[in-house]
């Protein structure tokens, strides 16, 4: 079974009209809706946002929802050019930059204590161009941020979700699949606004890639 982990409902709004047979509960304080889609068995959870919110959303989904594969998508902020708003691409690869055991240990910032390289690799789907995400629980509009996250990491997007959702699924081996829309673009404003703005801009993008996202 896939189930979805996205982090707020307006987020969610695309998959869940699109689902039949649906049933709602909530669970540990958490959106839980359970029914079809495209005629196969799916799941999606609201995590709330952050990574603490995702990581318990995605081991719930992988221990009583028994989901074999989990399926993130989000609204993102693009790192760099040649991106516009609405765009939807399939993340390779993710790193928590808000992760520093630098001093202890000497690792790259974002080195997770139990790995040895700072971005974890993801499933891939061939129907969107791949980038690279870095995760943090902040958003904001920080110059230091943004220079950690495009010349120290070399981030192409930015979001508060995935790296967490990542982990995860890497220690419970099971599939996982990120894609993110373009949301706001750093340098062209504010993030808030920005952000506020496209949010039904990204969901149609959503909902005319779902199809192609759950079938990847």
């Amino acid at each position: 079974m896939k189930c979805f982990i996205i982090a707020m409902d307006k987020e969610a709004e695309p998959v869940i009209a699109a689902m039949d047979n649906k049933k709602e509960s909530k669970i540990c304080g958490k959106r839980v809706i359970c029914g079809t889609l495209y005629s196969e068995e799916a799941s999606v959870v609201i995590c709330g946002v952050g990574k603490v919110n995702a990581a318990c959303g995605t081991q719930f989904a992988i221990d009583v929802l028994r989901a074999e594969t989990v399926i993130n998508v989000g609204f993102a902020g693009a790192l760099n050019g040649g991106m516009n708003v609405g765009d939807i691409y399939s993340v390779s690869k993710v790193v928590q930059y808000d992760f520093d055991l630098t001093q202890l240990n000497g690792n790259e910032i974002g080195t997770l204590d139990e790995f040895r390289e700072n971005y974890l690799s993801l499933d891939i789907c061939g129907n969107f161009p791949q980038k690279k995400l870095a995760t943090g629980d902040r958003f904001n509009d920080s110059k230091e941020d943004f220079k950690l996250l495009t010349e120290t990491l070399v981030a192409d997007l930015r979001d508060m979700e995935g790296g967490a959702i990542a982990q995860v699924c890497i220690h419970a081996n099971i599939k996982c699949y990120e894609y993110k829309i373009v949301s706001d673009i750093a340098g062209s404003g504010s993030t808030t606004e920005q952000y506020l703005k496209n949010i039904k801009l990204c969901a149609n993008t959503f909902s005319g890639n779902l199809e192609k996202i759950f079938k990847n």
